[in-house]
C-alpha cells in the first residue's frame, strides 16, 4: 500500500456524480493539482457499512470545503453500479462528491483485497503537491470516522507538532 511521503498515482477514471442524466463523467488526478484532497475507498456498492460512510462524508462536505479540501469516494465497482446504487438508495441520492470507478487506481494504491480483488476500506489525505500526507486502512466490517479524517487534515494543515488527540484550536507542542 502506498503511504506517507509517496506521490499519489496519476489516474484517469470514470465516475458518477449525482443521479441525473449528466451523472457520468471522467475524472483525472490533474484536476486536483494545487488542492488538498481526501480520497476514500470502500469495498462494494449495495452493501451495508459503505453507505453510512458515504452519507457521513456528504454531511461534512462543507467542513472539508472550509479547509480547501476536495472529497472523492470510490470502489472497484464501475460507474454504472455507482449510479444505480445512488439512484436506488434514498440516503445516497443527494451525494455532492464523485464516486470513482477505481478498478485501476485501487491496485496502483495497493489497497485491493488479495483474495477477492475489491478495494479495502482505505483513506488517503493528499496535499496540494500530490504527496500522501496520511493513509489509513480499515477492516471491511468497520466504518471509518469522518471526524478523525477532519482532525488529521487540521493537524497536517497546521504544519505544527500536534499531540495525541489534538483538535484544531488546541495548543501544539513547542520545542
Amino acid at each position: 500500500m502506498l503511504s506517507v511521503g509517496e506521490k499519489f498515482p496519476e489516474f484517469t477514471a470514470k465516475a458518477s456524480l449525482g443521479i441525473g442524466p449528466e451523472a457520468l463523467l471522467t475524472i483525472s488526478g490533474d484536476q486536483f493539482e494545487g488542492k488538498w484532497t481526501v480520497f476514500f475507498f470502500y469495498p462494494k456498492d449495495f452493501t451495508f457499512v459503505c453507505p453510512t460512510e458515504l452519507v457521513a462524508f456528504n454531511d461534512r462536505l462543507e467542513d472539508f470545503k472550509d479547509r480547501d479540501c476536495e472529497v472523492i469516494g470510490g470502489s472497484t465497482d464501475n460507474e454504472f453500479s455507482h449510479l444505480a446504487w445512488c439512484r436506488s438508495h434514498d440516503d445516497l441520492k443527494k451525494l455532492k462528491y464523485p464516486l470513482l470507478a477505481a478498478q485501476k487506481l485501487a491496485p496502483a494504491l495497493g489497497i485491493c483485497d488479495p483474495v477477492e480483488g475489491y478495494a479495502n476500506r482505505a483513506t488517503f489525505l493528499v496535499d496540494p503537491n500530490g504527496v500522501i500526507q496520511w493513509a489509513a486502512v480499515y477492516n471491511g466490517n468497520v466504518g471509518r470516522s469522518v471526524d478523525e479524517v477532519l482532525r488529521v487534515l487540521d493537524a497536517v494543515q497546521s504544519d505544527e507538532l500536534c499531540p495525541c488527540n489534538w483538535k484544531k484550536g488546541e495548543a501544539t507542542i513547542q520545542v
